[in-house]
């Protein structure tokens, strides 16, 4: 008995942390004890208003700018540089881990250049990318795609390659074709680790996408803090930052019950690399 239960114990410390499966009622607790802590020190003025407005401050704030439509204008603006940003980065290095997952040869040939990149963070591209392409889209889109490719790229290759053997043994004794060993088997089996890549790129996009918007952006939730940091306005600062946060948290939950969909013997996490 004893055994059994320092067995599902070590099972429990092993379990990986999933933000998307804890309960409600768990999660809102530590928000709220911040939010009240908030509240009772901007009543007793433990700290000035200028640096922290109260809630009941930031509220009216977030109220006005969701009347006025600039908050809904700057999500979908920032939204709307995420999906193409991310969607461009999907579609270069799903293929590309891939075909390194199914050729180990080939990534001797490029996996210096590929670590030497991946150390090298966006943002600090950002100059060099504001001369090529300007102050437009162009630069921002490329920062997206920088910051979310290899999140994508490692894990899909890390899936690939871990594919087990035996599984593709039989394939080959049934008489499947490369093709067919890859979609029927490779695929599924690497489909975890994608999902994991996947959800951290996302979550890196958002990341490097309002570091760009800081520096360069007439639009979009980093503008809307640039701004407001220029107008010493703190309440709009913190309404787009707490908005940053609702939209991240949504999103990443949406990719965590979609994950549960696709592979429910994982529980939508697969174990892939960072």
């Amino acid at each position: 008995m004893e055994k059994t239960q320092q067995s599902a114990s070590a099972e429990a410390e092993r379990r990986p942390f999933v933000p998307g499966s804890s309960g409600l009622l768990e999660g809102l607790l530590f928000p709220l004890a911040i939010l009240g802590f908030w509240w009772i020190g901007s009543s007793l003025e433990l700290w000035n208003a200028f640096l922290l407005p109260s809630p009941a401050s930031v509220g009216k704030t977030a109220v006005t700018l969701v009347r006025n439509g600039d908050l809904l204008r700057h999500i979908g603006t920032s939204s709307l540089r995420v999906f193409w940003g991310f969607a461009l980065s999907c579609l270069t290095a799903l293929p590309l881990g891939v075909l390194l997952g199914l050729r180990p040869r080939l990534g001797r040939f490029v996996n210096g250049t590929l670590e030497f990149l991946r150390h090298v963070p966006p943002l600090a591209l950002l100059p060099l990318l504001l001369l090529w392409f300007g102050i437009g889209e162009a630069s921002k889109t490329a920062i997206i795609v920088l910051a979310a490719f290899f999140p994508v790229l490692l894990n899909t290759v890390d899936g690939i390659r871990r594919c087990d053997e035996n599984l593709i043994e039989v394939g080959i004794s049934l008489g499947l074709s490369e093709r067919e060993r890859l979609r029927r088997i490779r695929l599924p089996w690497a489909l975890p680790s994608i999902l994991t890549g996947l959800r951290l790129g996302l979550g890196y996009s958002w990341r490097a996408l309002i570091g760009a918007e800081l520096i360069a952006a007439s639009s979009g939730l980093g503008y809307l803090i640039h701004d407001a940091q220029g107008l010493s306005r703190s309440d709009i600062i913190v309404v787009a930052i707490v908005t940053m946060g609702f939209l991240g948290a949504l999103v990443d939950d949406l990719f965590f019950r979609l994950a549960q969909h696709l592979v429910p013997w994982k529980g939508g996490d697969g174990h892939g690399r960072h």
